[in-house]
């Protein structure tokens, strides 16, 4: 049940996947490269350089806008948001405070209890990445921070919710909807690391708040938000007072610490900034074509596919997946469906392996086998395991077909009567299973034909061997 005493706003900033910096032209793709390497006097904030905006980060902020249903304003402005942090070279934050671009959108997600019910979000404002601090430390010497400023004035959009979540559970279902939504608009790349962090603000009705921040997993938001609720509740318990703060969720122990008290937005003295004309660009937003995006291509995937409303959210929650699906679903719709969404997603998270690194035609081929009958369903699994572990770390050629994985390992699929002697060898070493059979324990049956496919690696059908089994014992009975 939904604890309506719990109450959830979240402050997610998610980096805007352009090709050069929000307000240089510096380059994004600096990943794997040396620190400090992709920067210049305007991202580093040397006194004279004066920032330019980038248009294409205004347009992708504009396009969460739309896909979100926020009003765009007829004027938008920046801000200086000022305070001091080491990774901050000028000392202040380009952002926008009191006019961002776009205000008062909604987005559907499903209650604990499955039921649709909007978040209203109150905003979305463009601002600058900060640097980056890597903290070090050794045997010789204390601890230290170095500063990479490659991060420094990478676009991000914050997008801000309304205090309506009700449960960890609840905003980490937001946030999967909100992450798939960027990935389909093509304007964020998941996999990029720092690519979002969010800050959770939660209290128990009548208390203070709390926020937590910079935390970089959906997971980790659902963990603290956990932690902190049985730590308020604990305080309020006691008859103690819950401070206004902010915390720290340390990922590694699952739970928050005390990092300062929480500031109020006079003290980061906001004031517009003077280096960047207005934005007035609410004229822009009917000209932005939107793509299908996840509520809209789960539907089509039921209408069009014929699948269930469940496989329906799975395949589409991810883009890839989805894309993937429909690459693989001309063979059968509904089996490739259980088999990309119930078997494949398994398989690929207990190798910490990615959709797109499995060859589309492989699994065309392996859903291609089961829907011919060339193999069962336990056989499928095995064959699907035996290629994936090929492809652990590989490019696609080392991964086998299963067809010919299928004919190497011998398990082309056979009918139960090719199994007469395992099965009588099977009731002739099961003599108690044999006996709760004869006995009407008919459930007893399911154990014996379990030996059998375990006998025989899975090469028969399952219902046909439950035919040739009850025929056998009718033969012992008699």
């Amino acid at each position: 049940m939904t604890d309506k005493t719990v109450i959830i706003g979240l402050e997610i900033h998610c980096q805007l996947n352009t090709k050069t910096k929000l307000f240089c032209g510096c380059s994004t793709d600096f990943q794997g490269e040396e620190p400090n390497t992709h920067v210049c006097p305007i991202c580093l904030g040397l006194p004279g350089a004066m920032p330019r905006l980038n248009k294409q980060a205004v347009l992708y902020a504009l396009k969460v806008a739309k896909a979100l249903n926020l009003t765009v304003p007829e004027v938008s402005e920046f801000s200086r948001k000022n305070y001091f942090y080491p990774d901050l070279p000028k000392g202040y934050q380009i952002s926008q405070y009191d006019k961002p671009i776009a205000e008062k959108g909604i987005m559907e997600v499903d209650d604990d209890e499955g039921h649709p019910k909007n978040i209203r979000i109150t905003r979305i404002h463009l601002e600058e990445d900060p640097g980056r601090l890597v903290h070090k430390t050794s045997r010789d010497r204390a601890g230290y921070s170095l500063v990479d400023y490659n991060r420094s004035s990478i676009p991000l959009i914050e997008i801000v919710t309304e205090p309506d979540l009700r449960s960890p559970k609840e905003a980490r279902r937001f946030l999967n909807k909100l992450r798939s939504t960027l990935e389909y608009l093509e304007v964020f790349d998941g996999e990029r690391e720092g690519s979002i962090r969010v800050d959770a603000n939660i209290s128990i009705k009548g208390h203070n708040r709390v926020e937590c921040k910079n935390i970089s997993s959906y997971k980790g938001v659902e963990k603290a938000l956990n932690f902190e609720i049985t730590r308020q509740r604990n305080l309020i318990r006691k008859g103690q007072r819950i401070e206004q703060e902010t915390r720290h969720f340390q990922e590694g122990r699952g739970i928050t610490t005390s990092s300062r008290s929480k500031e109020d937005e006079n003290d980061y003295r906001y004031f517009p900034e003077p280096d960047l004309r207005p934005l007035r660009v609410s004229g822009w937003v009917d000209d932005i074509v939107l793509p299908e995006l996840p509520d809209a291509r789960r539907e089509r995937f039921m209408a069009q596919y014929g699948i269930s409303e469940n496989h329906a959210r799975t395949l589409t929650g991810d883009l890839k997946v989805a894309n993937f699906y429909e690459s693989v679903a001309d063979a059968d719709p509904a089996i490739a469906a259980t088999w990309v969404a119930d078997i494949l997603l398994g398989e690929l998270n207990y190798r910490s392996m990615r959709i797109d690194d499995v060859p589309v035609m492989n699994i065309a081929d392996l859903i291609a086998l089961i829907r011919d009958g060339t193999i069962t369903d336990k056989s499928g699994v095995e064959v699907l395991r035996t290629m994936l572990d090929q492809c652990v770390g590989e490019d696609e050629e080392a991964c086998e077909m299963p067809a010919d994985i299928v004919t190497r390992l011998g398990l082309t699929k056979a009918a139960g009567d090719d199994f007469t002697a395992v099965i009588g060898e099977v009731i002739a070493t099961n003599p108690d299973a044999v006996a709760d059979y004869q006995a009407g324990k008919k459930g007893a049956i399911n154990f014996l034909v379990g030996q059998v496919m375990k006998a025989t690696r899975g090469r028969a059908d399952p219902k046909e061997l439950n035919i040739a089994m009850a025929a056998a014992l009718k033969d012992v009975e008699e």
